[in-house]
């Protein structure tokens, strides 16, 4: 079983977070891919319990072009650890790789399935005012909705 990172790792990550960020703001690189830096944001950044390798998560502002602009960052990944060479006190700097960060989309997923009706049925509060035959015809016409929703993505998934 894993070990929760220590706070040394934590704080070596999130200083290597804020560095990358700067230099990224900064821009200069020399890659087509990357001429808009200032546009790609460092979620988080995992680093190994030794400090020597570093998995960095960022997403292009918008998420256009992240596959690209991930294999852009990997391949100036060498440029990037001589920059945190200059900025951290530490015996080896990390390597460094990039990798797109799902987080967005797993929360965006997330509150689909919260919005779905059987969720919201569930969930929903208790109330006096209105009659529960009120409440069932409410839910009906958005679970209504929510299955139209269903069979347009299942169709273009088909078609896909």
């Amino acid at each position: 079983m894993q070990q929760p990172p220590g706070q040394r790792q934590l704080r070596v990550a999130e200083r290597i977070r804020h560095i990358l960020s700067d230099v990224m703001r900064q821009g200069g690189l020399r890659d087509p891919d990357l001429q808009n830096t200032g546009m790609i944001t460092v979620t988080a950044v995992d680093i190994g319990p030794d400090l020597q390798h570093a998995a960095v998560y960022v997403m292009p502002l918008g998420g256009e072009n992240a596959k690209t602009i991930v294999e852009a960052l990997n391949r100036a990944s060498g440029f990037f650890r001589s920059e945190l060479a200059h900025e951290l006190d530490l015996r080896y700097t990390p390597k460094i790789t990039f990798k797109i960060d799902r987080s967005f989309d797993e929360a965006a997923h997330i509150d689909k399935l919260l919005g779905r009706y059987e969720v919201r049925k569930d969930t929903a509060p208790e109330t006096d005012d209105m009659e529960d035959d009120d409440l069932d015809e409410d839910f009906d016409e958005e679970r209504e909705d929510d299955q139209d929703e269903n069979e347009e993505s299942d169709a273009s998934d088909r078609r896909a």
